[in-house]
């Protein structure tokens, strides 16, 4: 078993390249994972609003390949983007009701 970790680990200081490029492929997927997560779980609450929600998405997504940990600091950060466009559906929704909905829902 530890002969094969030193293989593996020999076999990466060899090709640096190939091991940065599978480490960032495995960051990009997990990333992706967690975005796709995220927007399940927000998507009915967006309602007719889901494409905030994929551009608020996408915009965290953004932010956290601008840092040293994307995959860290996305999860996080895609929540908080993710519960602004919701609360923005809402007050939108709120705001287009017709007066006798607002006079019945007060």
């Amino acid at each position: 078993m530890e002969l094969t970790h030193q293989r593996r680990t020999e076999k990466a200081a060899r090709h640096p390249v190939r091991a940065g490029l599978k480490s960032c492929e495995a960051i990009r997927k997990a990333v992706l994972r967690n975005k796709e997560s995220v927007l399940n779980e927000y998507l009915t609450e967006a309602g007719e609003h889901a494409r905030v929600l994929r551009l608020a998405l996408t915009e965290a997504e953004a932010l956290a390949w601008q840092t040293d940990f994307p995959d860290l600091l996305f999860p996080t950060l895609a929540t908080e983007k993710a519960r602004a466009a919701v609360l923005w559906h809402q007050r939108q929704r709120a705001l287009r009701r017709t007066p006798e909905e607002r006079a019945f829902a007060e």
